[in-house]
């Protein structure tokens, strides 16, 4: 880990598959959480399934994305670049954890703070890059919780902020919102 001095960051442990990753503002993080006696009972099943949520909440933006076998996350061909990690937690079939789409943020901490997801030579990317313009956090969340609902089969349901506060605490969110 190579983090600079000054950088307004906190490295945090926690219990979710993958490797290192970075969270910063310009990134759609979602964390389902899916009993998956409901969704098949499949762990490499339910990781394929958030790819395929991934590629569909890619495409209605002009973004050609793909899987690269034998590696979990979405990937822009051409050379391939990363745009989405998966890093999950599965308990008693109930899923923790889950993506982080690279909307529009300097890819710089994937390559030179860290070795993201284990990957020692893989280049990064976001949306805006690939599109070469700017791109909203905002504008993305709704596609990608339209193409969760497609995939998985759900109705989701928006809750307003003031009411999910307090809603499954986990010990990184309240590192996680002090540095901010």
């Amino acid at each position: 880990m190579h983090v600079p001095d000054g950088a307004e960051v906190e490295v945090v442990e926690t219990d979710r598959g993958g490797k290192s990753t970075y969270h910063g503002p310009g990134q759609l993080v979602c964390y389902p959480i899916l009993d998956l006696t409901r969704h098949g009972q499949d762990v490499k099943r339910y990781c394929r399934e958030l790819e395929e949520a991934l590629i569909r909440t890619l495409a209605p933006l002009g973004v050609e994305a793909t899987r690269i076998a034998g590696l979990t996350g979405i990937w822009v061909d051409g050379p391939p670049r990363k745009v989405a990690s998966i890093g999950i937690h599965v308990s008693k079939w109930v899923t923790t954890h889950g993506y982080a789409l690279n909307v529009d943020l300097d890819p710089a901490p994937f390559t030179e703070w860290i070795t993201a997801c284990g990957l020692d030579d893989a280049a990064f990317t976001t949306i805006a890059r690939e599109l070469g313009r700017p791109v909203a956090v905002e504008d993305v969340r709704p596609l990608a919780a339209a193409a969760l609902e497609e995939v998985f089969g759900l109705e989701l349901e928006e809750l307003p902020a003031e009411e999910a506060r307090g809603l499954w605490p986990e010990p990184a969110h309240g590192q996680i919102a002090r540095v901010r």
